[in-house]
């Protein structure tokens, strides 16, 4: 389990490493300002999650259980929530109206509240052998 979300908080990590870098020099010279900075709020939450699920795979005070889930959500709140700001904010250069995916937006971000949530309970459920 952990090793599954140590490669998934990696291909994130990636991902939001390109898309950050693509936002800052290719991205800005051809959308607003405002455009960019929704972009940007994708890739800065797509990193603090990779950041997270790094936590989650490296701590042994929850269960594997518990493990699975949060990392279930954050993954799928991930590609929810910024991949839907990714094709909301680039949808002047690709012609394509992706409106529609405005309401998957908040769905994904309900998705990673949820994970977070997981954390708490799963810390005060969870594995206490290892309390100093």
């Amino acid at each position: 389990m952990n090793k599954r979300i140590i490669i998934t908080s990696g291909i994130l990590g990636t991902l939001a490493i390109i898309l950050g870098a693509f936002g800052a020099h290719a991205l800005k010279k051809v959308l607003s300002v405002e455009e960019l900075n929704s972009f940007e709020v994708g890739v800065r939450y797509q990193f603090y999650h990779t950041l997270f699920l790094l936590f989650i795979a490296n701590t042994s005070k929850i269960s594997v259980s518990y493990k699975k889930y949060i990392s279930l959500f954050v993954t799928l709140g991930v590609i929810l929530f910024s991949g839907s700001i990714y094709l909301l904010a680039t949808q002047s250069l690709s012609g394509i109206n992706f409106k529609f995916l405005g309401p998957i937006t908040p769905i994904g971000g309900l998705m990673l509240i949820v994970g977070w949530i997981l954390l708490i309970i799963g810390v005060c459920k969870g594995n206490d052998k290892y309390e100093n």
